[in-house]
């Protein structure tokens, strides 16, 4: 009878083993799965608008490009103003000179600057040329803010490094870049907008 007790009691602990292991594989293997699937480590900004009041540039003060004409300008009129477009830039007049800008938002052109690049992202077509993003309605394409999350691979040369919270970042036209690393390639990641007050 001691015999059958101590076979009952030793293949019980032996059932219960096995099941205590598997468990813990089945918990092991989980977490393996999902550390696995993480790729870039990011930090990103709590709220996709910032006020420029929480923005340091590194740089005191911004470059200025002006010059005295504009040859080959096509005019460009948005909210009562004239704007002037010529070279894949964009120029505003002040004081007899063009001083280059970035498009506001809601510029409409008919052509795409050259060198644009289409980035699909949310089931939308951006179209980006030097750090402005269009999207085409009807026949002409408007400048838009992209989505947060939205990724591209380079910012034009005069970017801003700034820095909110300590952290630093990379600005174009008011939007927040951040370094990633995207399938093995260096990017940039949109992660705000800064809202000038």
């Amino acid at each position: 009878m001691k015999t059958h007790i101590k076979a009952y009691v030793l293949a019980s602990l032996f059932m219960v083993a096995l099941t205590t292991q598997a468990t813990a594989q089945s918990r092991r293997s989980s977490t393996t799965s999902k550390t696995v699937k993480t790729t870039t480590v990011k930090r990103t900004t709590t709220s996709k608008r910032i006020p420029s009041t929480k923005v340091t540039y590194k740089k005191p003060t911004k470059k200025v490009i002006s010059v005295r004409t504009v040859p080959n300008r096509t005019v460009i009129k948005h909210n009562g103003q004239n704007y002037y477009y010529a070279n894949n830039k964009y120029y505003t007049q002040s004081r007899g000179r063009y001083i280059a800008i970035a498009p506001k938002i809601g510029f409409r052109v008919s052509v795409l600057p050259a060198n644009y690049r289409r980035i699909q992202f949310n089931n939308r077509n951006y179209y980006n040329a030097q750090g402005i993003f269009y999207i085409q309605v009807n026949n002409v394409y408007e400048v838009v803010e992209p989505e947060i999350g939205t990724i591209v691979y380079e910012l034009p040369n005069d970017y801003e490094k700034v820095v909110i919270d300590g952290l630093t970042y990379y600005e174009y036209a008011n939007i927040l870049y951040e370094k990633i690393q995207y399938n093995g390639t260096r990017a940039y990641e949109v992660v705000g907008i800064i809202d000038v007050q």
